[in-house]
């Protein structure tokens, strides 16, 4: 099993979602975070005073899939969250060593 944790733009998780639905994964968990990375923030101007910005919101996605659809998953990811410009995200696959389901106490595989 892997989890796969996305850090995307707020506005493109309509689109990870249903490209993630396309794909039949029926459950995700959506974080509101904020950070930066090269791009390093931006200026804004409010009530004629200009001020750094140095963390920008984003969004965190979390899915749990089994091995063999991690690829796919990260690819529909990928489709769905990229703009062309800095600042579209990054995805990050690790390992998941174990699974419960609370409810049934399905484990591992059939717990996602």
């Amino acid at each position: 099993m892997k989890l796969i944790i996305a850090i995307i733009k707020p506005f493109k998780l309509d689109e990870v979602r249903q490209a993630l639905t396309g794909l039949g994964i029926s459950g995700m968990t959506v974080t509101e975070v904020k950070g930066y990375g090269r791009q390093k923030g931006h200026t804004e101007i409010y009530r004629g005073a200009e001020y750094t910005v140095n963390f920008l919101p984003k969004l965190r996605v979390e899915v749990a899939v089994p091995s063999e659809q991690a690829d796919r998953v990260v690819e529909a990811i990928t489709a769905g969250a990229r703009t062309g410009q800095i600042g579209d995200g990054k995805v990050f696959v690790t390992a998941l060593d174990h699974a419960l389901r609370i409810r049934t106490g399905e484990t591992d595989s059939d717990a996602l």
